[in-house]
């Protein structure tokens, strides 16, 4: 799959971009300045969240923004310059559902190359069953397996991260799982 870039000038000197390979050993078309030489590089976002739980339940937020709002989520987003899978992940799930949590280990990390996202899921014990959703959440509410709204969850890479979740929950040892979303 080829991904045309959205750069157009050079962030060092302004000057207009081509797209060739680099004369630097490179074998992909990049964004390159003629003038100063600088090629551009452009990675995956990366994605990161929780599974918070609380006994044998799970926090799932209903979104109150778009993509697919209304639908059901785990808590996160984007992570930022500057912070740690985990402390993005922290924050995400501190600003969605307002919830205190202690985190633990990472459970999935899920490559979705037709957006160029890489998702990464940390299990996250809640401290308490209390939340205080915040201006991107509608509602933030606790789960059993059962329960779970599977038709309306927001997005596959939720669907994935709870699956395995409850899998190894019944097997009574968590693993990472690395998934493709296609």
């Amino acid at each position: 799959m080829s991904f045309r870039s959205p750069i157009k000038h050079c962030r060092n000197c302004g000057a207009s971009v081509v797209y060739r390979v680099p004369d630097d050993g490179d074998t992909r078309e990049r964004a390159v300045c003629p003038a100063c030489d600088t090629i551009h590089y452009e990675n995956p976002l990366n994605v990161v969240g929780t599974v918070p739980y609380w006994g044998d339940r799970v926090l799932l937020c209903k979104r109150n923004i778009e993509p697919r709002w209304g639908k059901w989520t785990l808590p996160a987003g984007f992570m930022e310059l500057g912070e740690t899978a985990a402390e993005g992940a922290a924050r995400e799930t501190l600003e969605e559902a307002g919830a205190q949590i202690e985190m633990e280990g990472l459970i999935t990390v899920l490559s979705v190359p037709r957006v160029s996202q890489v998702h990464l899921y940390f299990l996250a014990r809640l401290l308490s069953d209390r939340f205080d959703p915040g201006h991107e959440t509608i509602e933030a509410r606790l789960f059993t397996e059962d329960e779970i709204p599977w038709d309306e969850l927001a997005f596959k890479t939720v669907k994935e991260t709870l699956e395995r979740f409850f899998e190894d929950r019944r097997k009574g040892s968590f693993g990472v799982h690395n998934v493709d979303i296609t």
